[in-house]
């Protein structure tokens, strides 16, 4: 592997193949500000104006443009080399881990598929059929106009600069490129269920061609469990004893290996063998009461925006959460890479599974053709992700240009992401306005420690939930968490005049370590202790841009605080712990 490449890594640990070729590095590339690229004849041209890096946004530093205004269309080009042997009885099946927004590929001219439309998840093409022994050009075009009401955007500032809670777009592929040569027949994902209480695990595959198919399961190294089907295609199906019981839990990120053959194609996974449910309000892992102590994760990076630098940065982020004395995260208004929650999965790290809807009229129901595919997709995708512990499709479905939600949209994307996934809770939005949901979590920015524990002890004392939305939202009686809360400020810098520097976080600002410490204990402690709470989610893990209400600083993620004090105030037993 040519490690002088950025991010050289294989971006899924989930669905690996020896054959795997990644194509980050220089590409050449092109602004197309009025979108009339196509009409100018770039899917055919032989170069472009310039360059770029992969894969990091042309917002970032890293990709070598650093353009910061909107951009409605750009364009990538690369020419990659075959020799008549790579192509003989192979496919070659092109890759991209995720780009903004609607995506076309060329290959030599000709376009590759129907474009994939949707900015977080990966897609991919069988471009066999277009390549040709020599040098081809792959072409690739992205629309994205951050500011229509049909594109969730996410945290992305539909204003020039960031502001609030909102922070530089990502245009265009943010996420790892590469190809893989496959035989003509060949695995194309495979579904991993675990059943724990049995010590075994159920297996659909979807295949391309037909052959023998046969999955053999290890642990350390030791095989555990082997199943086989002969004459194998279109689908497969296998279920497969466990002679080793090893439970994936909290901090304990035990971990199964998979091999995957369909004639000669092999495929290398993994999978955790866990059982979780919703029971009598609490959550629970293999049986036990666990309580959710979860930051929220932006997942933003100063040099990359939404793209880790390096891999090493998507773990120290994970490491920095658990130094915090947190068990888990609510990755928000983004789909993380598969690559970091691999991470998770080894580390028993768990994960709210989520999407940045933000940007999408929520009131006009035709915002599902957008918002559905690319969701379920991400669904299906990081299924055998033993680290996602629930999936939440919306964030605060606000009134859009004050039109009030539709609520059938929710409904439709709740149901069928419980068709999809059975085995996960699903809130259908985070905070407001529920619809249908298995959780009914609450968002709460009150500062005051005292205002905001009388508050919710009334779930325990008198069976009443404080919820500042009632008149939108009815609980009737679904567990409850507080999702949002905190997001408390910190001694924001000032200039030589002793003003403030533009800053950005919840309620007035804390002026002492004493008085953050004080302000913090209370206000989690209030929900640790409260019987009728599942878990808890603190805004948030570092500072991102003008947010400055993070635990960690946004540049090199260096605690603000003193972690030891804040762990040992996140770690306290809460009341409906085992």
């Amino acid at each position: 592997m040519n490690y002088t490449i950025p991010r050289p890594e294989h971006p899924n640990p989930q669905w690996k193949r020896k054959s795997f070729v990644n194509l980050n590095g220089e590409w050449m590339f092109e602004i197309d500000k009025t979108a009339s690229g196509f009409d100018r004849g770039l899917h055919t041209a032989e170069t472009l104006s310039g360059k770029i890096t992969l894969p990091f946004c042309p917002e970032s530093p890293l990709s070598g443009v650093g353009e910061k205004d909107f951009m409605l269309q750009v364009w990538y080009k690369r020419v990659l080399h075959f020799e008549e042997s790579d192509l003989k009885g192979r496919r070659i099946i092109f890759h991209i881990g995720a780009a903004d927004f609607k995506t076309t590929v060329y290959v030599n001219g000709k376009r590759a598929g129907l474009p994939h439309v949707g900015g977080y998840v990966s897609f991919e093409y069988d471009i066999t059929k277009l390549l040709v022994p020599g040098d081809n050009v792959v072409t690739i075009q992205c629309y994205d106009n951050t500011r229509a009401a049909e594109q969730p955007v996410g945290k992305q500032s539909v204003k020039y600069h960031s502001y609030g809670c909102h922070y530089t777009r990502t245009t265009g592929i943010w996420q790892t490129v590469w190809y893989e040569s496959v035989p003509e027949s060949y695995v194309k994902y495979a579904r991993i269920t675990p059943d724990a209480k049995n010590s075994s695990v159920s297996i659909f595959a979807e295949l391309v061609g037909e052959g023998d198919f046969s999955a053999e399961v290890y642990f350390d190294g030791k095989k555990v469990g082997e199943a086989s089907k002969k004459n194998a295609s279109v689908t497969s199906s296998l279920e497969i004893a466990l002679c080793e019981t090893h439970l994936w839990d909290v901090g304990e990120g035990n971990l199964y290996d998979v091999k995957f053959t369909f004639g000669e194609d092999e495929v290398d996974s993994y999978f955790g063998l866990r059982h979780i449910e919703m029971k009598d309000g609490k959550f629970y892992i293999n049986g036990r009461s666990v309580f959710q102590r979860l930051v929220l994760d932006q997942g933003y990076y100063i040099d990359g925006i939404i793209t880790a630098p390096t891999e090493q940065a998507l773990i120290k982020d994970i490491e920095c959460s658990l130094s915090a004395g947190f068990n888990g995260a609510r990755l928000h208004q983004k789909v993380f890479e598969p690559l970091f929650l691999y991470h998770a999965d080894r580390l028993g790290y768990m994960v709210w599974g989520e999407y940045g809807n933000w940007g999408i009229d929520h009131s006009n129901i035709a915002s599902i053709a957008t918002f559905l595919p690319d969701w379920l997709s991400s669904v299906k995708r990081d299924y055998n992700h033993p680290s996602v512990i629930g999936w939440c499709p919306f964030n605060e479905t606000w009134d859009y240009e004050n039109r009030r939600q539709n609520d059938n949209v929710l409904r439709i994307v709740y149901e069928e992401t419980k068709l999809l996934d059975p085995t996960r809770p699903c809130i259908d939005t985070s905070g407001n306005f529920h619809v249908i949901s298995d959780i009914f979590d609450v968002h709460d920015y009150e500062q005051n420690p005292e205002i905001f524990k009388a508050n919710y002890d009334k779930l325990y004392t008198e069976g009443k939930l404080t919820d500042r939305f009632s008149n939108r939202q009815t609980w009737r009686g679904e567990p409850v968490f507080v999702s949002e809360y905190g997001g408390i400020g910190f001694k924001l810098e000032t200039n030589d005049k002793g003003e403030r520097k533009s800053a950005w976080s919840y309620g007035e600002s804390t002026k002492s370590y004493e008085e953050f410490y004080a302000r913090y204990k209370g206000l989690t402690h209030a929900i640790l202790d409260n019987p009728k709470m599942f878990g808890l989610c603190y805004t948030q893990l570092t500072d991102v841009e003008q947010e400055v209400n993070g635990l960690f600083t946004f540049a090199d993620r260096a605690p603000k605080f003193d972690m030891n004090i804040i762990s040992e105030i996140n770690k306290k037993k809460a009341a409906v712990e085992d």
